[in-house]
C-alpha cells in the first residue's frame, strides 16, 4: 500500500532564477560532416536501425558515433 501525502496550506517560498540555460540552438554542437556512399551488410543496417528504434535515434547517427569512437581510440 502507497503512503498517501499530506499536502498543508502552509505558505511557499519561491524565488526567480535568472535564466542561466543556452538558446536551443546553441545545446547541440555542429560537427563537420562529409557525405559518403557506403555498402553496408544488411545484418548491420538491421542491427542499427532495431536500436535506434527502441531508442528513438537515427540510425546513421549512431553508425557515425561508432565509427568516431573507433577512429579517436586507434588515432
Amino acid at each position: 500500500m502507497k503512503k498517501r501525502i499530506a499536502y498543508t496550506d502552509e505558505p511557499m517560498e519561491a524565488r526567480v532564477i535568472e535564466d542561466f540555460l543556452p538558446p536551443p540552438d546553441q545545446l547541440v554542437r555542429k560537427e563537420e560532416t562529409v557525405k559518403v556512399t557506403l555498402h553496408l551488410s544488411k545484418q548491420s543496417v538491421d542491427f542499427f536501425k532495431r536500436h535506434a528504434r527502441s531508442t528513438r535515434t537515427p540510425y546513421q547517427k549512431m553508425i557515425r558515433r561508432v565509427l568516431d569512437l573507433y577512429a579517436a581510440k586507434h588515432q
